[in-house]
């Protein structure tokens, strides 16, 4: 029998896992992400509806949104060690039990606080799950080509759990409190969890890991003290003691975490990691994109309920488009990346997200549904085309190997960016809209008192202001809800232009980073298996395992 030539085998020469149970796997590894990703969105247009019945500032429902996001951001390094050490399937479980419990605490809650306190245990869950679903979906398809029709799959559960979300809530808060807005992710994250503690099989890492206490310790400060920083400067102002506390805190626990990691004989996540251009450039875009993506759904959503005051359902209606095309373009999607380049698809997925985002300072106070629909559609085709490629080029760019670890590491730059852009934007709304509010008020024919009297509830109450203005006779009213319009509709320029920019200079790094050139080094397989990455060798060096 003629000898083996010492490389590593072709895909199709790995052993296979029976069809049924792979199914099964990507299955319920969609289900996992869909059901994480199902009230996001959704709390957000619900949003205005909350703000009503608690009695919340505009910095409460940005931590409403953050309070989800944040731990997700800041755990999913850890959690997808976790998997990789005790088991994918026990990760998986522990995530949608933690992420059932923080639907029940919401469900139940009675004040901001409580909301905050669901949404940290949800996300907390949801951290469990992310890295989670990725790391079985490659235990069971280790071939690239199959691995990159699986992960536009999972984008579109993702998209579709985005999409679902805002409309199911919506009906919701039209004939019954907000609070049951989380019924229906604790219902069906219930059912999945049942159904995936008697089908799914366990899987771990290869090689032996260990827990990173130190650079799970830092990651949380540095994330943390970030996003504070951010929301707090807008509410209480950036010169206050926490805020420049905060902005401290965060800039010494980042190149602290970093340092940890590379000294590490087991890092959580190893820097060296980001030696590959293509893991680097599409975890650079992927906070970017992601940042700008959700501060424009947020700003979108209020604009929607304070500017046009549409109801909880209406403004899901308006934005299906944003994650809706990610769900019906994604099989076509998945196709294309292999028939042509993910970096190809990604670029140009990027620039057209860019154009719809710049679109939106067309707006103003009286679009239309017609035109709005028009520029989220845009804005909507551009994420559709962008959003699986990036997750495939950021999988394939290192060996299959270190599967998990690119899964977490892109999942948690994925969050962070996403915790970033509530935040920023919802900043720049308040501070733009208190900025442009005395010109448009000067120029509504209000009297001194008038102007006086919304100029202060603006200012007391912030951008939530324009569910509360009434003056003395219609026509007044009438009048100040139009220079509130305004002003609010310049502050939606300003996010725009920002999240426009944003998916540009994403497109620029993509070129630079990733390319357009053929797929064979991040979609094909090629050499990458054969060659250690140096991540590997710095961790065969010191005896450990590359985060």
């Amino acid at each position: 029998m003629p000898a083996i030539t010492p490389h590593v085998p072709p895909q199709s020469a790995q052993p296979q896992p029976a069809s049924r149970h792979v199914t099964a796997t990507i299955v319920l590894a969609c289900v996992g992400v869909f059901v994480s990703y199902l009230p996001v969105v959704g709390v957000s247009v619900a949003l205005p509806v909350i703000q009503q019945a608690l009695d919340a500032s505009t910095a409460g429902l940005q931590w409403i949104t953050d309070a989800f996001i944040l731990p997700t951001a800041a755990l999913l390094l850890t959690c997808g060690m976790v998997g990789d050490l005790y088991g994918r399937k026990k990760t998986w479980l522990a995530g949608l039990c933690l992420f059932c419990l923080g639907c029940l605490v919401c469900l139940t809650a009675d004040g901001v606080v409580q909301v905050c306190v669901g949404q940290a245990l949800a996300g907390v869950g949801t951290a469990a799950l992310l890295p989670s679903t990725l790391a079985l979906i490659s235990d069971v398809c280790p071939d690239r080509h199959k691995r990159a029709r699986v992960i536009a799959l999972w984008t579109a559960s993702l998209g579709l759990g985005l999409t679902l979300g805002p409309l199911i809530n919506g009906v919701i808060v039209e004939h019954a409190s907000w609070r049951w807005v989380f019924l229906p992710s604790l219902v069906i994250g219930v059912i999945t969890a049942v159904v995936g503690a008697v089908v799914l099989s366990e899987s771990r890492a290869e090689r032996e890991r260990h827990l990173d206490i130190p650079g799970q310790l830092l990651a949380i400060v540095a994330i943390t003290g970030l996003v504070y920083g951010v929301i707090e400067g807008g509410s209480i102002g950036w010169g206050s003691a926490e805020v420049v506390i905060a902005f401290l805190v965060a800039a010494v626990g980042l190149p602290a975490f970093v340092l940890v990691e590379l000294r590490s004989p087991c890092p959580m996540l190893d820097v060296r990691l980001f030696t590959s251009p293509a893991f680097s450039g599409a975890a650079l875009v992927m906070a970017l994109t992601l940042f700008a993506q959700v501060g424009l759904v947020f700003a979108l959503s209020e604009y929607f309920g304070l500017v046009h005051h549409a109801s909880t359902w209406d403004i899901g209606v308006r934005l299906v488009a944003i994650n809706g095309f990610t769900v019906v373009l994604g099989p076509l999607v998945g196709r294309l990346m292999n028939r042509t380049s993910p970096g190809l698809l990604l670029v140009i997925g990027l620039v057209v997200s860019g154009i719809g985002a710049l679109c939106v300072n067309l707006f103003h106070a009286s679009t239309g549904t017609g035109q709005a629909a028009l520029v989220i559609g845009v804005l909507g085709i551009g994420i559709a085309l962008a959003m699986a490629p990036i997750t495939t080029i950021a999988m394939n760019s290192l060996p299959h190997r270190l599967a998990g670890t690119a899964g977490a590491a892109h999942s948690a730059l994925r969050q962070i960016g996403g915790a970033l852009g509530p935040a920023v934007f919802g900043v720049i709304l308040t501070n733009r809209t208190l900025a442009a509010l005395p010109g448009h008020l000067a120029r509504s024919g209000l009297s001194p008192a008038d102007r006086g009297q919304v100029g202060g509830l603006v200012s007391d109450v912030g951008i939530q202001a324009g569910a509360f203005l009434h003056l003395q006779t219609p026509e007044a009213t009438g009048r100040a809800l139009s220079a509130y319009g305004a002003s609010f509709t310049d502050a939606l320029h300003t996010c725009a232009l920002v999240g426009g920019i944003g998916m540009l200079a994403a497109a620029v790094i993509a070129l630079v980073l990733i390319g357009v050139g053929t797929p064979s080094k991040y979609a094909t397989g090629g050499t990458a298996e054969a060659v250690p990455h140096p991540a590997e060798a710095a961790g065969a060096a010191t005896g450990g395992e590359p985060g």
